[in-house]
């Protein structure tokens, strides 16, 4: 199982976008900049999310680049598979015809870790991640807001 560059970055990218897609579109060098990913690279990526009809560009002035669907309903499985083309643990590609033309020993094993993997993925969509990081961030600033010091007012 090999989760690469690209779809790790596609991911990234993607919850970026979604972070400040209520401002409109989203230029690739504004996502490059925050994230520190290559804006040839982005640029890249973005094609093969587009082709996959997981984000769509704006032209012209305050052009960029929207979700094609709310956050909701983009799962993270769908992005990694736009950019990786697939997500294979088996040495076979699913064929089943690691050995000779018949499966391996461990083919049934490494194609089902392939379902399990796949299942979790698509059990996810930007909004839960988008979710989590908001809770999160919300939890941080409640700490910090505990952890200011208290000036104690002496009434003598």
């Amino acid at each position: 199982m090999r989760l690469t560059t690209k779809g790790r970055f596609a991911v990234i990218a993607m919850l970026d976008l979604a972070m400040h897609a209520q401002s409109g579109a989203v230029n690739l060098t504004a996502i490059s900049e925050r994230q520190r990913i290559s804006l040839s690279y982005l640029e890249q990526l973005f094609g093969k999310l587009r082709r996959a009809g997981l984000v769509e560009s704006i032209r012209g002035p305050g052009g960029g680049y929207v979700l094609s669907h709310d956050a909701a309903q983009i799962n993270i499985a769908d992005i990694i598979t736009a950019a990786e083309d697939t997500l294979d643990a088996t040495l076979c590609g699913g064929h089943a015809d690691c050995l000779d033309g018949t499966p391996c020993l461990t083919h049934d094993l490494w194609a089902n870790l392939n379902k399990t993997i796949d299942g979790y993925l698509r059990g996810i969509t930007l909004q839960c991640i988008l979710n989590q990081k908001i809770y999160r961030n919300n939890s941080d600033e409640q700490k910090s807001s505990l952890e200011q010091p208290i000036t104690l007012i002496n009434l003598h």
